[in-house]
């Protein structure tokens, strides 16, 4: 599988997992649409900050 996960990144660089299995990204005035493999849909208040394709890593930031 070719999923990525979704972190928010923490001061320090640690990284906070929030959201699995990420198929779908959609962008949205109010922040970011994510879907799942599963149909799982979550909204974050974020801009993407990094996507790291070969480790199938996307780090947020909060806006």
């Amino acid at each position: 599988m070719c999923e990525a996960n979704a972190y928010f990144l923490k001061e320090g660089g640690e990284e906070e997992l929030v959201f699995e299995n990420v198929d779908r990204i959609i962008p949205r005035e109010d922040g970011i649409l994510m879907e799942d493999i599963f149909g799982k849909k979550k909204i974050f208040r974020a801009r993407i900050k990094e996507m790291a394709l070969v480790d199938h890593k996307i780090f947020l930031e909060a806006i």
